[in-house]
C-alpha cells in the first residue's frame, strides 16, 4: 500500500511494529498535517487503479499485525475476503484503532461489511467518508 511518509525514519525500535497512539510521538511536524488533512491517503489511489484495493472496503493493516491478529481472533481472516479498501464502514463507526481490543471490535464491524456489501451501502460509505474528510474529523 502507498502513502506519504508521517513518521520519523527508525520510528519502530528494533523493527517491531507498534500501535499508533493518540499524540503518537513518532509523528514529524509535516506528518500531522498530511494526517490531518488527509494528505498521506492520496498515494492508495494508485493502489486502486492497479487494482490492489477498491474505494471501499476493510482498510488494510500492516502485515505484522495481520499475522498476530489472525492467530488470536476467530474470524479474523475473514475480513480478507473483499479487496481492501480507502473507506471502510468500521472507519465511520469505530473509533481509531491503536491495540488488540480495538481490532476485535473493528473486526465486527468488517465482518457486517462483507456480509452485507452492496452498491447501496458502498455509496453510505463513501458519502459518509466525504463528510468526514472534509470536516476534519478522526484524523490522528
Amino acid at each position: 500500500m502507498y502513502k506519504f511518509r508521517s513518521m520519523c525514519i527508525n520510528a519502530e525500535k528494533n523493527g517491531q511494529a507498534i500501535w499508533a497512539q493518540a499524540n503518537d510521538q513518532r509523528i514529524t511536524t509535516i506528518g500531522r498535517f498530511i494526517r490531518r488533512t488527509r494528505i498521506d491517503e492520496l498515494p492508495q489511489i494508485l493502489n486502486i487503479l492497479k487494482g490492489d484495493m477498491s474505494l471501499v472496503g476493510p482498510r488494510p493493516e500492516r502485515p505484522e499485525f495481520v499475522d498476530e491478529l489472525s492467530e488470536s481472533i476467530p474470524f479474523y481472516c475473514h475480513r480478507h475476503s473483499v479487496k481492501p479498501g480507502l473507506a471502510g464502514w468500521a472507519q465511520l463507526k469505530y473509533s481509531y484503532g491503536s491495540c488488540h481490543r480495538d481490532a476485535i471490535e473493528k473486526l465486527q464491524y468488517d465482518l457486517f461489511y462483507v456480509k452485507n456489501r452492496s452498491l447501496l451501502m458502498d455509496v453510505m460509505i463513501l458519502l459518509q467518508t466525504l463528510d468526514i474528510v472534509i470536516l476534519g474529523k478522526g484524523c490522528r
